[in-house]
């Protein structure tokens, strides 16, 4: 079943200004998120509870880590391109963006940013039933129970657009297209 890639004109009438505004942030008009405006109501949650995210109190590189754990772990092509290109935008270590990327990659080349991403792991599997030592060894490289929680925000968010855009089967957008 096709889902329609939705210009400002074709949206549904609540999902019109969201569109508008991604396409003034970005420079471009996603198709994820034209094909997410199939429904107002997930496009609308996808951007608050993102914009959340990125207000959190996690530092940016640490915030990454869940989202591209999560991309990986779902297979998003698009989340992957995208946050490709966020990381090489911020600078980030290439050796640190090939290791997110890589699912098997046995670690991340930074310890800290390897924490989160045990501790991302460790609430996927246990549906948020961490253990106790799993939590004192994402404690121990200073992050705080708040950013635990953040976490579980963050792969609450991501949740939601890597199953939106496989399900849709969003593309991956010209202006990522070397981030893929």
């Amino acid at each position: 079943m096709p889902f329609p890639d939705h210009t400002p004109e074709t949206a549904p009438p609540a999902a019109r200004r969201a569109l508008e505004a991604v396409t003034e942030r970005l420079g471009y008009r996603p198709a994820a998120v034209a094909r997410l405006a199939t429904s107002p109501h997930t496009l609308d949650g996808f951007l608050k509870i993102s914009a959340i995210f990125e207000t959190c109190t996690l530092d940016p590189l640490s915030r990454e880590v869940p989202i591209m754990t999560m991309a990986t772990r779902n297979d998003c092509h698009v989340c992957v391109a995208m946050h490709t290109a966020k990381l090489t935008r911020m600078g980030a270590d290439p050796a640190l963006v090939a290791a997110l990327r890589d699912r098997a990659a046995p670690t991340l080349p930074d310890e800290r940013l390897e924490a989160i991403r045990r501790f991302t792991l460790a609430v996927l599997a246990s549906a948020g039933a961490v253990d106790d030592a799993a939590l004192r060894d994402f404690l121990s490289y200073g992050y705080t129970e708040q950013n635990a929680l953040e976490v579980v925000l963050g792969i609450g968010a991501y949740t939601l657009s890597t199953l939106a855009n496989r399900l849709t089967g969003a593309p991956v957008d010209a202006p990522l297209a070397a981030f893929a």
